[in-house]
């Protein structure tokens, strides 16, 4: 059925009625780079990219179970009629805006160099582990540092990537310790963040504007083309999905003939449960448990702090489906049951 300009997609649950057999998972380090290659059965279903080229490490690109790409391809892979703002959006990253002042989130090849000591970088030092097998595990050491390479945070981050048919499933398990006293200043832009396809933006009919922390104003144009719609586990849709709370929130629209969804599950055991979903329609999907201040307009505030030594865990799932159609809210909540219980609190 059609409500207004969004497709909205009829909602049950299309997929675990019958187990699905899990798919071999293989995950391979590429020779003299610092990319790692993560297979589900026979095809690609993302690399982790880590070289000093980029500002953080990321996944990108991801693929569903059908090879159909996700995430928006700018900066690193342009494709025709995709948007080109915010180039500091590649595939699925873990940064903040405000650590200490500095700004991790927003810091891009596109940061004049002046300006750049206002920035963080988190600079991959270490792979941990890697296996393969029915889940693939792949773990990583990180540091937070500003422009003079003085860490702030050491990240540790395990990575757990399965799947089988119609299904592909990350979950990240990222642990921050302190080098020095933080201080997450409440922000808007974090913390777990995805840039999708474009075919899954919400449809928009003006042009937007967006300003950072720093006054730096990004335009993002009217597309009147794509398909994508949110839904969260509070029943929000569309464009209300953004500020407010939820267990759980996922995009879904068409690609193509293949009816795509991408569902992220926020832990109980995370600071400041459930977060805020900091999600726009232009194809931005983020979950910030950390900017209580700016998505209450003033009316609480976080600023999360932690003493030099102590260590704080973020736990999400992101769970990626294509077929005939999506998930509804039972099947989700089923998953996020299933989430929750797996990595206790």
């Amino acid at each position: 059925m059609v409500y207004g300009k969004f497709i909205l997609l009829i909602l049950f649950s299309p997929v675990m009625a019958v187990a699905q057999p899990a798919a071999e998972v293989k995950i391979i380090k590429a020779e003299k780079e610092n990319r790692i290659d993560i297979y589900i059965g026979a095809g690609l279903f993302t690399s982790f990219l880590y070289p000093d080229s980029l500002e953080k490490p990321v996944l990108f690109p991801i693929y569903d179970a059908g090879n159909t790409l996700v995430t928006r391809g700018f900066p690193m892979n342009p494709r025709p009629g995709e948007p080109t703002d915010h180039p500091h959006h590649v595939g699925l990253w873990f940064t903040y805006e405000n650590v200490n002042g500095l700004d991790f989130w927003n810091n891009s090849y596109a940061i004049p160099a002046e300006k750049k000591s206002s920035y963080g970088w988190i600079k991959t030092d270490r792979i941990l582990e890697i296996s393969s097998g029915p889940t693939g595990v792949l773990r990583y050491h990180a540091n937070w540092v500003n422009q003079r390479g003085q860490s702030l945070m050491e990240e540790t981050t395990r990575f757990e990537f399965s799947g089988s048919d119609q299904i592909r499933i990350i979950d990240r398990i990222t642990e921050l310790k302190a080098d020095t006293v933080i201080l997450f200043g409440d922000a808007k832009d974090g913390l777990l963040g995805l840039r999708m396809a474009h075919e899954l933006q919400i449809p928009s009919f003006q042009d937007q504007q967006f300003t950072d922390n720093k006054g730096i104003i990004t335009h993002v144009k009217s597309d009147s083309v794509a398909s994508g719609n949110y839904l969260s586990s509070e029943g929000k849709m569309g464009d209300s999905v953004w500020s407010t709370r939820a267990d759980w929130c996922m995009a879904f629209g068409k690609i193509g003939k293949d009816s795509v969804s991408i569902t992220i599950f926020d832990h109980p055991g995370n600071p400041d449960y459930p977060t805020f979903w900091h999600a726009r329609g232009y194809g931005l999907f983020a979950a910030n448990p950390l900017g209580e201040k700016i998505f209450t307009n003033g009316k609480s505030s976080l600023n999360l702090k932690i003493k030099k030594g102590e260590t704080i865990r973020f736990r999400y799932r992101i769970l990626i489906q294509n077929g005939n159609t999506v998930p509804d809210r039972l099947y989700l909540n089923q998953v996020a049951k299933e989430f929750n219980l797996k990595y206790g609190n």
